[in-house]
């Protein structure tokens, strides 16, 4: 299920947007427009790139941000004793 583009009033009175997964956590919020056009506008242009925007890592490496790799838990590697049947099978 796709996410949601909600449009909203901040507190200076500016249209923004935020996007919304089903579940409603918010993924995303917009900067300021001035009207609904332009802020429906923008919602057009993320939908044209997010589908197939890259990702840049600008974050500058340190020891307190060491990226960790989390093995997928399909691929994950199963530790202990196995013993094989008399065909030599696991």
């Amino acid at each position: 299920m796709a996410g949601t583009f909600e449009l909203f009033v901040d507190e200076d009175s500016q249209i923004r947007f935020r996007l919304v997964m089903p579940d409603g956590h918010v993924l995303a919020v917009s900067g300021q427009f001035t009207d609904k056009r332009a802020a429906a506008a923008a919602i057009e242009e993320v939908r044209e790139c997010a589908g197939t925007g890259l990702i840049r890592d600008v974050v500058s490496p340190s020891p307190s941000r060491a990226i960790v790799p989390v093995p997928h838990p399909r691929h994950t590697v199963r530790r202990g004793v196995r013993r094989l049947n008399s065909l030599g099978a696991a």
